[in-house]
């Protein structure tokens, strides 16, 4: 069993480590990762320019890229042997409802699926985690789940884990995205030389966040697992747009 493991956290980020300390111990480990901190990458790909990936001194290798840069490139071409499942994560901080859109932990997972592998990013239900050992074992179980049952080929796990210790988790549950309110406005501020310029502000609060949703299971104590699936088609659409587009006129 040979297991990719990206992040968009950046190759020394602690959540990276404590996962494949744990995935190691139970399959070989190849990390190939962002050189720097890449959150809210979401699905972009570097083509504009080269990327170049450093094997370095951690066993680990840095890529000059995004999270999907990294899983493409190990994938089609940097790796010798071709990994059999893909791990993304543990990231610092949730990744749920209206999030996994720009998420660069997902994508990183999307992009192992796109290319034929199993894939499941995991993520923490806090900005400074203080459990990453609960989230490291939780994904070996899984691990162990996916070998013995295969997930749908246009499936990937969406999980999200309670900053937790692991006796304190209530279980885990099959769970759909939340929504959240709009988002906060950006933030105006000056640079030194007195220019204007702007922050991206804080994600909405929560809105659709009711039983069944990942925002529920996380705050309850119960680790959420979304299936997200990769055809973004809306086919319940299809019948109302064909009739739509007769009215239109070329």
């Amino acid at each position: 069993m040979h297991i990719l493991v990206s992040n968009d956290d950046g190759y020394l980020a602690p959540g990276l480590a404590a996962l494949v300390g744990k995935l190691s111990a139970v399959a070989r480990v190849t990390v190939v990762a962002p050189d720097r901190n890449r959150s809210a990458a979401s699905n972009s790909l570097t083509l504009t320019m080269p990327l170049r990936a450093q094997y370095m001194d951690n066993g680990f290798y840095a890529v000059d890229g995004t999270p999907t840069d990294c899983v493409h490139l190990a994938i089609t071409g940097l790796l010798k042997d071709e990994p059999d499942i893909v791990f993304s994560g543990i990231n610092n901080g949730e990744n749920m409802g209206d999030d996994v859109l720009y998420s660069g932990t997902v994508a990183a997972a999307t992009e192992g699926r796109f290319l034929g592998l199993p894939s499941i990013a995991i993520s923490m239900n806090s900005s400074e985690p203080k459990h990453f050992d609960t989230g490291a074992i939780i994904a070996v179980q899984l691990l162990k789940q996916l070998l013995a049952n295969e997930l749908s080929t246009d499936t990937i796990l969406n999980v999200n884990v309670p900053d937790l210790p692991l006796g304190e988790i209530k279980g885990l549950k099959a769970t759909r995205l939340g929504q959240r309110h709009r988002s906060e406005p950006v933030i105006e501020a000056r640079d030194p030389r007195n220019k204007k310029i702007y922050w991206v502000g804080p994600p909405g609060a929560q809105q659709d966040a009711g039983e069944g949703t990942d925002f529920h299971a996380v705050e309850n104590g119960y680790v959420s697992i979304t299936p997200l699936k990769i055809d973004l088609t809306h086919y319940q659409q299809l019948d109302e747009l064909t009739t739509w587009l007769e009215k239109v006129s070329l």
